[in-house]
C-alpha cells in the first residue's frame, strides 16, 4: 500500500510530537497540532514568527543550530535526540529531545530546517519517581534493620529491669520502655507504608504549611478489618500515661469503636457515671484511684458493665490484681504493650457476653 502525500501530511499534522519547520530566515513556516497542544500557540499566532520565540532565548536557538551544523550529534546537517528546552506561551519551560535536519533547495543551498521534538516532562517525572522509589526502598531497609536491633535491646533491658527491681516499683521504667517500643513500631509502620506506596504507585498528599503539601504516610484511615466487628462499641480507656491512651484510642477508633479516655481512676469513674459505655479498659496502677478501686466502684454501681485490666508490671506489689479477682474480675489481663488482635477479640467477646 502506497502512502500518499496527503495521508503523510495528515499523520504529521496529528502527531503528538512537536513538529516545527522554518525557512532560511529562521521564520516558522510549519507548526503541527502536537506543537499547538504542547506550546499553547495557535497556528495564526506562531506562523511567521522567528523560531527563537519557542526557545528560552536567542542563544539557545543558536546553540541548537550550531549542533545541527556540526558533526557531533548525528552528522553534519542533523541532530538526533538533542536535548534542549522550549518555552510555552504561558512561560512554562518544557524539556524536549529533538531530532532535526537542515533542508536544502534544488541548488543544494540551505533553505530552512524541520524538527521533531519529544516532550520529556512525563518521562522525566517517571524517571524521578523511579529514582525516589529506589531511594525509599533502600532507606526503609537500612532503617528497619537498626529498628529491629533496638526492639531486641528493649526486650533485654526490660528483662534486666525486672530482675534488678524484684519487688520494687519499676512502673515508671516499664512505662518508658513501652513508650519507646510504641514509637519504634510506629516508625516501622511508616517505613512499611513507604514501601507499599512505591510498589503500588498509590499515594495521597495532605496539607503541610501554606500551599505546601506532603505525602501522607499514615496509611488509609478506614480499612476493612479481618477481625471481629467492633463498630459502635463504646469503650472507656483509663490510663495515667496519655501516650498509651492515645495509641489505644487510635487503634480502637480505626475499628469503628466510640472511644473516650481518662487520665486516672477518679476521672474514669466520673465518665462512667455521666456516659454509657459497653466496656471499660483500665490500667492497674494509677494515682488517686487505682484499677482495683475503679473496678470495685464500677462493679458496685454498674454491675453489668464489664471491666478489663492492663498492666506493665510483672508482679502485683499492691495485690491489685489479686483483690480484683477475689471480687469477681475475670482472668482477662493485658500486659503492655497490648496485643491489638487479642484486645479486639476480647472486647468483642466481653461485650457479647455482658
Amino acid at each position: 500500500m502506497s502512502l500518499s502525500k496527503e495521508k503523510l501530511q495528515g499523520l504529521i499534522s496529528r502527531s503528538t510530537d512537536i513538529i516545527v519547520a522554518t525557512n532560511r530566515k529562521g521564520e516558522i513556516i510549519y507548526y503541527n497540532d502536537g506543537a499547538s497542544r504542547s506550546l499553547g500557540y495557535s497556528h495564526q499566532e506562531i506562523l511567521g514568527s522567528f523560531v527563537a520565540t519557542v526557545y528560552p532565548d536567542v542563544e539557545e536557538a543558536k546553540r541548537v543550530m550550531r549542533a545541527m551544523r556540526g558533526p557531533d550529534y548525528g552528522g553534519v546537517g542533523i541532530v538526533e535526540t538533542f536535548q534542549t528546552t522550549f518555552v510555552a506561551k504561558d512561560g512554562e519551560h518544557i524539556p524536549v529531545a529533538m531530532s532535526a535536519t537542515i533542508t536544502y533547495d534544488e541548488s543544494g543551498d540551505p533553505d530552512g530546517t524541520i524538527g521533531y521534538a519529544k516532550d520529556l516532562r512525563e518521562i522525566l517525572r517517571k524517571d524521578k519517581l523511579a529514582t525516589l522509589g529506589e531511594v525509599a526502598v533502600g532507606l526503609s531497609h537500612e532503617i528497619n534493620n537498626p529498628l529491629a536491633v533496638i526492639l531486641n535491646l528493649l526486650d533485654l533491658l526490660e528483662r534486666e529491669i525486672e530482675e534488678l527491681a524484684g519487688d520494687e516499683d519499676s512502673s515508671v521504667e516499664f512505662e518508658r520502655l513501652y513508650g519507646m517500643r510504641r514509637e519504634v513500631t510506629r516508625i516501622s509502620s511508616i517505613l512499611n507504608r513507604l514501601e507499599e506506596m512505591v510498589e503500588t504507585e498509590n499515594y495521597e498528599t495532605t496539607e503541610y504549611i501554606g500551599p505546601t503539601r506532603m505525602i501522607d504516610l499514615r496509611g488509609p484511615r478506614s480499612q476493612a478489618s479481618d477481625g471481629p466487628d467492633l463498630k459502635d462499641i463504646r469503650v472507656l480507656v483509663v490510663d495515667d500515661d496519655m501516650g498509651i491512651c492515645r495509641s489505644i484510642e487510635e487503634m480502637l477508633a480505626a475499628e469503628g469503636c466510640v472511644v473516650e479516655t481518662a487520665a486516672d481512676g477518679a476521672e474514669g469513674l466520673r465518665k462512667v457515671e455521666s456516659s454509657n459505655f459497653d466496656v471499660v479498659l483500665t490500667d492497674v496502677v494509677m494515682p488517686e484511684m487505682d484499677g482495683y478501686e475503679l473496678y470495685s466502684a464500677v462493679r458496685e454501681r454498674f454491675p453489668n458493665l464489664p471491666v478489663l485490666m492492663m498492666t506493665a508490671f510483672h508482679y502485683d506489689k499492691d495485690h491489685i490484681i489479686k483483690r480484683s479477682k477475689l471480687k469477681g474480675l475475670k482472668d482477662v489481663l493485658f500486659k503492655k504493650p497490648v496485643d491489638p488482635d487479642r484486645l479486639r477479640s476480647v472486647i468483642r467477646e466481653t461485650v457479647d457476653q455482658s
